[in-house]
Formats: C-alpha cells, structure tokens, sequence
C-alpha cells in the first residue's frame, strides 16, 4: 500500500464495516465513518513509517483488479501478551462488499500470511486475529482457512455498545 491507494482503501474501510457490522455495531457509528477522515490517518501513518517492513508497527497490504485497489490487509507483530514470542496478528482484512466470495479476500489472507512468515523469519511462524463474535460471515472465512478459536474473548466499545469479539489462531502458521 502506498499513500496514493489511503483514499481507496479508505472507502474500502468504511464500506466494508458499514456492510459487515449493520446488525452487530450500532448504525449510528456506522454512519459517523468518515472516509476522508479515515485516508488522512492511512496517509499519516504511512508517512512515519519510513523504516523497514519488518522493523514497522504493521505492514498493509492492497490487492488490485484492473488498476483499482480491491481490498486491503493489514498485519505485524501480535499485541496479545499471553500469546508465545514469534506471533503475528491480522489486524484487518477488507474486500469490496461487491467482491466478497469472488476470491480477493483469500489472496489478500494468502498475501497476509507470507508476510507475516518474513516477519517472524520461519515457516512455524503462529497467526491471531480478532473477530466480532456475531460477525459470522468473516468467522466461516477463517475457519475455512483453518483458523479456530482459542477460547480468549474481548469486548470492544461502539457508540457505548459493547461488542464482543474471539480470537481465532493458526498455530503454526502453514502454507495455504
């Protein structure tokens, strides 16, 4: 991703929660998401990341399809403190909501994978990731891509509901 792609990925953002969390996450923050707002900290946050992939907080991710960003990841090292030393984590995965089920997201998740394998410098490398616990769409994904959940749980708060979430792990990370 480079800071011509943050307006794209912005709208990609925004309209991928906007389709994924209706029902989950309140609509009236839904409808406060501002894509312009959104770029600006993409763009922001690209600019200080001058160092190295593997040195960076996260690394993104685009796919393209016919010179337009299609979806959009986001990966790096794993927040979580309980989980072992060498753990990445997708922080986020975005497609289209027009291209969901066309494959874009699969490549994004392959694509996402690699990544963190260089990040962790071995192929056993371990993978976690948050989901919101309704969101059942994006859990059948994961789990088709041979992610399960571990048991941990958190809440996230939205416009002051609380949203809970699971995390689910690939432990060692595999080729796909």
């Amino acid at each position: 991703m480079t800071a011509a792609d943050a307006d794209e990925v912005a709208e990609i953002r925004v309209s991928g929660w906007r389709t994924a969390y209706a029902g989950i996450v309140p609509q009236e923050y839904l409808d406060a998401m501002d894509a312009v707002a959104n770029a600006a900290a993409h763009r922001e946050r690209l600019a200080s990341a001058s160092e190295p992939a593997a040195d960076r907080a996260a690394v993104d991710a685009v796919a393209e399809a016919a010179g337009a960003v299609v979806g959009w990841a986001c990966f790096g090292y794993c927040r979580d403190a309980d989980r072992p030393p060498g753990t990445g984590e997708l922080y986020a995965l975005y497609v289209r909501p027009d291209l969901i089920g066309t494959g874009v997201g699969r490549a994004l998740w392959i694509a996402a994978l690699e990544g963190l394998r260089e990040l962790a410098g071995h192929e056993g490398a371990r993978v976690a990731l948050w989901v919101a616990k309704d969101n059942t769409r994006a859990r059948r994904f994961y789990e088709r891509a041979g992610c399960r959940p571990d048991g941990a749980e958190r809440s996230a708060e939205y416009a002051g509901t609380a949203v809970p979430e699971v995390r689910y792990v690939l432990d060692p990370l595999r080729a796909p």
